[in-house]
């Protein structure tokens, strides 16, 4: 038997400051690439871990789009 994946997103991917440089955000991803190893890893990233996902080999894609939730029209 076969499982096809197109797509695996990764999301909320973040190590404490503490415990950062000893590579578990690489051994996250990594376990995370294991599991779909022919799909295609999506993420989004926060503002201040842009610069660390290129080097473990990411690329940057700025072709994504996304579409915000509604806002709440419930009165509090």
């Amino acid at each position: 038997m076969r499982t096809f994946a197109y797509a695996t997103y990764l999301s909320d991917l973040a190590v404490r400051l503490s415990y950062q440089r000893q590579g578990i955000g690489r051994e996250l991803v990594r376990l995370t690439r294991e599991a779909a190893p022919q799909a295609t890893l999506i993420l989004l990233a926060a503002p201040a871990a842009e610069a660390y996902y290129p080097h473990i080999g990411f690329e940057q894609f700025p072709q994504a789009w996304i579409l915000r939730p509604i806002p709440s029209t419930r009165a509090g």
